[in-house]
């Protein structure tokens, strides 16, 4: 059931969630918390941004001095002082300018790696389920692309912010001791702008909410079929993709025109109305300096005040831009974030008692994915230490949720589990897993050495610790038999190893892990005769003296059962020995007489044909 559901999300291409919805305040408030460790680097930025703006306003009044009182008094004596002043300024700005593009590198890549470090430390505790329902490519969007206009709101929207407001208050200031009216009437354009800023803002955030979707979905597609490539290329679907990735690459890039075709407008028309006041404060300061009223070098130099204040006005609206783009990120960045995470029951206090013996029970354990679709019912079991537990069904019958369960993956919805008669609800999930150890039927192994995959099971072990355990899992042959031994690399998901190599390195780093319950999805139904062995060998070195659970493929892998428990609709229809159930001639029995080289599965579909797979 659980499958089927996976199923449906992919088929679906949807993320199969909606992120909910958070105000801008909301957002910048939460991302502020990313500064305070920074406090120190942040105002010593804006210090130097501030001296650099101060700096820079010197230019307008030396032009004025310049133009009114060295070229109109024809004072040659004065313009080499105020050129060399004029310099002096330029080189203080652009020195602060330095000093602070230095802070903000080193001030944004330390928020970033905050950031970063504290959302995948987040992704790491959450609970299975979720991420059953979100694809890989759209949580790596989030990680990425999600922190890094995070991050352009707390380090250049703090900064731009700051300056431009002081910018904007300095320079009206200045204005209006300069000549009062004429700074009235440079002030004509604002509620324009005004206006137009609270227009773009209050319609800015579905254009971002819809592009930020579209490129998670985009990057989803693109993981799945790097991971898949081999499938692709088996089916011909070459094509195919094609057509998939185009078109969510044009929603992608219809999400960045919808974006664009509004900035594109609100943009200019903000310029035009901010060039709309420079052009008033012409028209009647020139008309002032004609009625000798005023001096050229006045009005230049007013209008190069001007200047400054509009500019950053114009910097705010790009910020108002990066300020929806970031709010579009922050709801999925703090999604993650305020998802709580696995094991955060109160009850989860205890540390699972030691030495663990490995009894089991399972006390009327229901479980479901779905409120109307049950996917276990009522199932009691039994497993004493050292038992081998057989688990048997068809596709979707409950055996793959059953074991994951004990682990803590997934929480019972009623009912309980034991281990040596401890609850596991209170148990620390540390703990708790510390004593299973879980072998799955597609062995999964990561891009790194085989030395640090089989190490994955125990980081401090010894290298005699190692290889004892991989020559237990019949792997250290082939192993040396690699270019660099157990230095060589394994690829991405263990792509240059065979079928029965990754499963046998699997076993190994399970064998070095000692714990002492076992989970074991047996995989041996896509190796050829010989590797079988090896891996049935390793299998049984595996799980000597531990209380193993085995979902079986074949029945010739697990006749020597302790208990053989068979799976239909989430519950148990049978259960015993090879033999007492045999003697029982139930569902089990017509299974054993049909099955040979077939695994379980395709057994019990035959059964289903016939009109066989009813309870006996």
């Amino acid at each position: 059931m659980k499958g089927q559901h996976q199923r449906h999300l992919k088929a679906s291409g949807k993320s199969g969630y909606a992120v909910r919805k958070r105000s801008t305040w909301e957002v910048m408030w939460r991302v502020t918390r990313y500064l305070r460790p920074y406090r120190w680097m942040a105002l010593a930025m804006v210090a130097c941004a501030v001296l650099s703006l101060v700096f820079a306003f010197a230019f307008p009044k030396l032009t004025q001095i310049v133009i009114d009182d060295v070229i109109g008094r024809r004072r040659a004596d004065l313009l080499a002082p105020v050129m060399a002043v004029l310099l002096a300024a330029f080189l203080l700005r652009d020195v602060f300018n330095s000093l602070r593009i230095r802070l903000n590198n080193i001030f944004e890549q330390n928020v970033i790696y905050d950031m970063r470090r504290e959302l995948y430390a987040r992704l790491q505790r959450l609970p299975v389920d979720y991420f059953d329902q979100r694809s890989s490519g759209d949580l790596l969007t989030r990680v990425m692309e999600d922190v890094n206009n995070l991050e352009r709101l707390l380090i250049d929207g703090t900064e731009q912010g700051t300056v431009a407001l002081l910018s904007v208050v300095g320079v009206m200031a200045v204005l209006l001791l300069m000549h009062p009216w004429l700074a009235v009437v440079a002030m004509a354009p604002l509620p324009f702008l005004a206006a137009g800023a609270l227009w773009y803002t209050l319609t800015a955030h579905q254009r971002y909410r819809a592009q930020r979707e579209a490129s998670s979905a985009l990057n989803a597609l693109l993981m799945d079929n790097l991971q898949g490539v081999r499938q692709v290329k088996a089916f011909g679907r070459e094509n195919h993709e094609d057509s998939r990735f185009a078109q969510r690459a044009d929603d992608l890039r219809r999400g960045m025109l919808g974006i664009m075709l509004v900035w594109s407008r609100y943009s200019p028309a903000m310029s035009f109305a901010a060039a709309l006041g420079t052009v008033l404060v012409l028209w009647v300061g020139g008309q002032q300096v004609m009625a000798g009223q005023m001096k050229v070098g006045e009005l230049m130099g007013f209008l190069l005040y001007l200047n400054l204040f509009y500019e950053p006005i114009s910097r705010l609206h790009g910020l108002n831009q990066m300020v929806q783009s970031a709010r579009a990120a922050g709801e999925r960045v703090f999604d993650i974030l305020d998802t709580p995470p696995e094991g955060a029951d109160p009850r989860r206090t205890r540390a699972l008692a030691g030495p663990v013996r490995g009894e089991v029970r399972y006390e009327g354990v229901c479980f479901d994915y779905a409120p109307d679709k049950p996917a276990l019912t009522d199932i009691q079991l039994h497993a004493r230490p050292g038992e081998v537990i057989a688990l048997v069904g068809p596709t979707g019958a409950g055996k793959s949720t059953l074991v994951n369960l004990l682990p803590a993956f997934y929480e019972p919805a009623a009912g309980r589990i034991l281990i040596d008669g401890q609850d596991i609800a209170e148990m620390r999930l540390d703990s708790l897993r510390a004593a299973i150890s879980v072998v799955s039927q597609e062995a999964f192994l990561f891009n790194g050495t085989v030395r640090e995959n089989i190490l994955y099971g125990r980081l401090d072990a010894t290298g005699a610790e190692l290889e004892a355990a991989a020559r237990a899992a019949n792997c250290h042959e082939f192993i040396l038999r690699l270019p660099q031994g157990y230095d060589s690399s394994v690829g991405e998901r263990g792509v240059k190893l065979s079928v029965g190599e990754k499963q046998r390195v699997s076993i190994a780093r399970a064998l070095l892990k000692n714990s002492p319950l076992l989970i074991l999805d047996e995989a041996t139904a896509s190796v050829d005769t010989a590797t079988e062995r090896l891996i049935q060998e390793a299998l049984e070195h595996l799980m000597a003296n531990r209380t193993s659970f085995v979902i079986a493929h074949r029945l010739s892998t697990i006749r020597s059962a302790h208990q053989i428990l068979v799976l239909r609709q989430g519950g148990i229809a049978e259960r015993g020995t090879h033999e007492e159930l045999m003697a029982h001639d139930g569902l089990y029995a017509r299974l054993a007489r049909i099955q040979n080289t077939s695994t379980i599965e395709e057994s019990f579909a035959r059964l289903e044909q016939n009109g066989e797979g009813g309870p006996a």
